[in-house]
Parts: structure tokens; C-alpha cells; sequence
């Protein structure tokens, strides 16, 4: 294979380069430029670029006179509004790296991290910082501590940052056990935000969003190319996040000219129509397999692209086309700029175009390793056979096609994606194994029944069987919502193969039989639980739902819910949102809860009005 077919050609910014002007100093030289645009919208709230710089520099002073020092971790524990990115700026002002961390994370799970990470200080609010009490570090409440900080100087002394210095923090799961803390630095986050720029012609006419949640490496992407460039990040909130038509209506209504969006839910998005209108010119996907190509009519170009944390979000990235080329998956594209991209063999060998081998990575986006863990950092980030830099042994395994793009194939371990996010199963089964009441257990990754990912986990009980609650509330302790598993199936014993290792492939479908439930099974009681009750079942491909069922605890997810919504609307004529699911998420509730909403609907209309909604719900309830 030669050169040129494993790594991209340089960007065209290398004065920026030259002079060592990292992210902090560009977003920087845009409020100075253009001080009164728009830098950050959440709902009704924008920020400019002047208020952005302002406040990250008051915030960056008061952590200096906190004694924060320049190369320290910061936590930043914070829901998404547009105190996460004014404070990620802060930080990195500091010439410190910020560590994203979920408000909803267990406790046990956010100390391990702080603690790996040696965190001094943790960037919070007065909610949130209640999941964080016993941790060595100091909270800051900001809401505690605005006066202080509107109180320190608007203007920033500290010396500029440079690109060997750490950018950012993030933590992936760990088959160890443990998750482990991918280190990030400034030379590597400048290079994904000028590929980024030059590739997508990003302007400050472009109005991007941020989706994805914080500690999610995307949100990195969301946001810093955006903010050197002078363009406007829109935050969005709500059911717009998770739910197509709602995401689709907020792009077409915002004028948004680029966005992210995961894998799940862009190729949602593709079935939708969309107005011909749009501002839309890129959607951006990643994080999972993508498993359809670009629809013939779209108005926007689909962009599919593959990154792991380790390699500072996107290695590669390529143009989904409108037609198929008889692959059954569309590819994951080509090198970014000063990436490298090598398919090699066990024995580290380049294999040839066509075969399939394990995807190395290398170039300028390479992390620097794993924060305070030198041995595993040793062991995934390799010497390269051929050249001077190191190359990040993937997991992945790809193959070049003829174009010179890769196909991606699957992994050579156990380590799976799950909307978007990394999971090592041994993790999630090494917190399951400490539980007193199980014998054997085994997790896998299991297709559900809309053909996507979803975590089961085999049980084989010491005597009594535990509660599906009980094994979720041990395992919520140390793991997040994402790491749960989706089902919990129970079996006498797991099956063995030949070798004495769990046979995977023997292990059956979940279903009615062997899925774990809490409660003893009853049926639907009116019309209005049978009707809900077969949305859940059909959704989930359960012949059997009752009214103390979870939705959640049963498999189902967000995404899930958006279908159980779409649903509902049409079965009853009324709208429920994804939170009111998470309030109510058994059938009887919800059943309950859709009842209130038509009787509310009832009063709010005309006799006639009423009358033809009760005709609708009676013909519904008769199909």
C-alpha cells in the first residue's frame, strides 16, 4: 500500500501552527474580531463572544486565586446549558484540561475518576454537587460563588497555552474493571478543529448544535471548531435531542447549516421528509455502524465519520453517497488531515487491499495516553513499524477498499458501542460478579428487535433468583444508564463449548420465558392499558407485557421511547413527551397518564370536537 493511502495530506493553517495559538487563544481573537455575535444559544438565552470571553476569563481568574496551577485536571460536573462551555474555556484560559463529568453518574463511579485523575478542583452546581460529597476535591458551586466570581478581573494575564499542554480529559470504559482516562492535548484538538474548518467550509455564518452529553468526546467536536471560527453553537435541549421529528423541526426552524447527530438517531433522521427549505448543509454522523446510505432526495450531504477517544474524536470521515455500492454497510472514509491509517495483520504487516486486518491509527491526533496509567498506555499506543511516531492499536477491524476508503468489520474483542458509547462487557460483568446472590454471569451485545445493539445480561442464580430491581439498583451504584443492561435473562446454567469457555452463540434469545421481571404477571385491566400494552409488547417483542412492567427494565431505551411516543400520538390523538415516559414507565401508569391527557384535550374542546376524538379512540381500541 503506499503512503498516500494511509495518510492524509496536511492542513492548510499551519501558520496558527507555527506561532503555538491554541483553541483558548483563537476563540480569543474571535471576540476581539467580532464581539457582539452570537456565540452560544440555549433556548432563549445567547451568549456573544465578548460575554463568552468576559466570563471565561472572570472564571479562569477566580481558579488562579483558588490555587489552581496550569497543568492540573479540572472537573467540570454541569448539565448542558451554556455554563459548560463557558467554563470548559475557563479552564483550558487556566492552561489546565477539563474532565466532563454526567450530574446523573453514580457517586461511587464519578469519585473513581476524580481520584484517577488526581482532580483538585471540580467545576459544579448546587444539584449536582450532592452526587460528589465525600470527594477529595474542592466544589465549586457556581451558583454559590457567582458574586466572587463576577467580581475578579474581565481581563486575563496568564501566559498563552501551548500545544504540547492538555487539552481535555475523558473517560472510557475499561475491561479491566475500571474506566480509564484518555489524555488530550492542545496540538491534537487544534489539528480535528482545523480539519474540521477547512473541510465543511465552516464560516461564522454556519449555526451549529450541541447535542451530544458532555462526557461524550462528540461534544468536543460540537463545540471548539465552531467557537474558533466565529459561527454560533446552538445547545439543544428537550425531546428535540432524542426524538427525529422534534430534532428535525428545530434544524428546519433554527436555520442550523451543520449538525451532529449519533448514529441511532441520524439514521432516524434519514427516514424523515424534510422541507424543502432547510438551511441544512452537512449532517454528521459516527460514533456507531452506520447501516444505510444517503436517501436519493436528501437536501443536506450525509457525512459518516470514525474516531476513537484516543485519537481525538475523528480519524476518519467520508461523504455518504445517494447510491449504493453493493457494499452492505457504507464506509467510515478516509484519513483526516495528518492522520495516519494503517490495516494490519498479528504480526503487524500490512495486509492487502481487500483483507481484512486491525485498524491502527497515528499522526496528530494521537492522545497522549492514558492519564496516570503508563502500563496501559504502553500497551494500546505502540511503537510504529513504520516511522518514528506511535501508532494506537484500535480493536477495530477494517479493510481498504479499492477507493481507498475504509470498511469497517466489527472488533477483535469484546468491546461494543451502544448509542455511541464505548462499553468494555468486562466491566459491567466484573460489578456483576460481586453480587452475592449470582453464580455465573455473562453480558453480551445482542441486536434487538429494531436491529440495534442492545446489552443483555445472562444470570445463573446461587438459589433464589434476585429481583430485576435489585440487580439494577447494585449495578446503577457503580455503573451509568448507558452500562445497564437492557435485559436480564435467567438461565440454570450458562453454555460451555468445547474449550470451557461460555459458548456466546448458545446463549438464546430473550423472551417471554426467561426475561427477569419483578412482579408476577398481570394482565391489562381497560381498553386504554391493552392498547398501550401492545405498543410496548410489539416494540419490544415481548408477546406478553403487564401493567407493572417497566418499559426500561424490559429493554426498552430512549430511543425506544420516541417510538412509544410516535405511537401513542397516533393510537390516542394525544402527545406525550420522553420525560413523562421516564416518570411513568410502567403500563399502568402511562396508561393513566394517557388518559389524563385526553380528558384535558375533552375539556379543552367543542362538543363536536370531543365527540369525534371519542368516536377515533372507540374505532382504535375495536382495530
Amino acid at each position: 500500500m503506499d503512503k498516500d493511502r494511509s495518510r492524509s495530506a496536511g492542513i492548510g493553517a499551519d501558520g496558527e501552527k507555527a506561532s503555538g495559538i491554541c483553541v483558548p487563544g483563537l476563540v480569543k481573537r474571535q471576540a476581539e474580531s467580532t464581539p457582539d455575535a452570537v456565540a452560544l444559544t440555549s433556548g432563549p438565552r445567547s451568549v456573544t463572544y465578548s460575554e463568552l470571553d468576559r466570563r471565561a476569563n472572570q472564571l479562569s481568574n477566580y481558579l488562579h486565586s483558588l490555587g489552581v496551577t496550569s497543568g492540573s485536571v479540572i472537573g467540570l460536573c454541569l448539565e448542558r446549558s451554556v455554563d459548560f462551555p463557558i467554563a470548559a474555556l475557563a479552564i483550558l484560559k487556566t492552561g489546565c484540561a477539563y474532565l466532563p463529568l454526567e450530574t446523573n453518574a453514580p457517586p461511587l463511579r464519578l469519585q473513581t475518576m476524580l481520584n484517577g485523575a488526581r482532580v483538585p478542583v471540580v467545576i459544579t452546581n448546587q444539584a449536582a454537587s450532592e452526587s460528589l460529597r465525600g470527594t477529595a476535591a474542592k466544589l465549586v458551586a457556581l451558583e454559590r460563588v457567582r458574586d466572587q466570581i463576577s467580581g475578579c478581573s474581565p481581563e486575563l494575564s496568564a501566559a498563552a497555552v501551548s500545544p504540547e499542554q492538555l487539552a481535555y480529559v475523558i473517560y472510557t470504559s475499561g475491561s479491566t474493571g475500571t474506566p480509564k482516562a484518555v489524555a488530550i492535548g492542545h496540538g491534537s484538538l487544534l489539528n480535528l478543529c482545523q480539519w474540521h474548518n477547512r473541510a465543511f467550509k465552516i464560516s461564522a455564518a454556519d449555526r451549529a448544535t450541541q447535542l451530544a452529553s458532555i462526557s461524550f468526546d462528540a461534544a468536543v467536536w460540537e463545540l471548539w471548531p465552531y467557537l474558533i471560527a466565529g459561527a454560533s453553537v446552538h445547545l439543544v435541549d428537550g425531546n428535540a435531542r432524542t426524538q427525529p421529528e422534534q430534532l428535525r423541526d428545530y434544524l428546519v426552524r433554527e436555520k442550523i447549516s451543520i449538525s451532529f447527530a449519533p448514529t441511532p438517531l441520524a439514521e432516524q433522521l434519514l427516514k424523515l421528509s424534510w422541507p424543502p427549505q432547510t438551511a441544512l448543509r452537512f449532517l454528521l454522523t459516527g460514533a456507531d455502524t452506520l447501516h444505510c446510505w444517503a436517501p436519493a432526495n436528501l437536501p443536506f450531504t450525509l457525512v459518516n465519520n470514525y474516531g476513537p477517544t484516543e485519537c481525538t474524536v475523528v480519524a476518519t470521515s467520508g461523504i455518504v453517497p445517494a447510491e449504493d455500492s453493493g457494499d452492505r454497510l457504507p464506509p467510515i472514509g478516509k484519513a483526516i488531515d495528518n492522520a495516519e491509517i494503517y490495516i494490519l495483520d498479528e504480526q503487524l504487516n500490512r495486509v492487502p487491499d481487500g483483507d481484512v486486518g486491525e485498524i491502527y491509527i497515528g499522526g496528530a491526533g494521537l492522545a497522549k495516553g492514558y492519564l496516570n496509567d503508563p502500563a496501559l498506555t504502553a500497551q494500546r499506543f505502540i511503537s510504529n513499524p513504520f516511522g518514528a511516531e506511535r501508532l494506537y492499536r484500535t480493536g477495530d477491524l477494517g479493510s481498504f477498499r479499492r477507493d481507498g476508503q475504509v470498511a469497517f468489520h466489527g472488533r477483535v474483542d469484546d468491546q461494543v458501542k451502544i448509542s455511541g458509547y464505548r462499553i468494555e462487557l468486562n466491566e459491567i460483568a466484573g460489578v456483576l460478579g460481586r453480587y452475592a446472590a449470582i453464580r455465573e454471569s455473562v453480558i453480551v451485545a445482542r441486536d434487538n428487535e429494531q436491529g440495534q445493539k442492545q446489552l443483555v445480561a445472562y444470570i445463573v442464580p446461587k438459589s433464589t433468583c434476585p429481583g430485576l430491581g435489585e440487580l439494577r439498583d447494585f449495578l446503577s451504584k457503580e455503573l451509568p444508564e448507558y452500562m445497564l443492561p437492557g435485559r436480564f435473562v435467567r438461565l440454570d446454567s450458562l453454555p460451555l463449548g468445547t474449550s470451557g469457555k461460555v459458548d456466546r452463540s448458545a446463549l438464546p434469545a430473550p423472551n417471554d420465558t426467561n426475561v427477569l421481571r419483578d412482579d408476577s404477571f398481570q394482565g391489562p385491566r381497560t381498553p386504554t392499558e391493552q392498547r398501550v400494552a401492545a405498543i410496548v409488547s410489539s416494540l419490544l417483542g415481548l408477546q406478553q407485557v403487564g401493567i407493572k412492567d417497566n418499559f426500561f427494565y424490559l429493554g426498552g431505551n430512549s430511543l425506544f421511547g420516541t417510538q412509544v411516543i410516535a405511537r401513542i400520538r397516533d393510537s390516542f390523538n394525544v402527545e406525550i413527551s420522553l420525560l413523562k415516559l421516564f416518570d411513568h414507565p410502567t403500563v399502568a401508569e402511562l396508561a393513566a397518564e394517557v388518559e389524563r391527557l385526553i380528558v384535558a384535550k375533552l375539556d379543552s374542546m367543542s362538543d363536536e370536537e370531543a365527540q369525534r376524538l371519542l368516536d377515533l379512540n372507540i374505532e382504535q381500541t375495536s382495530a
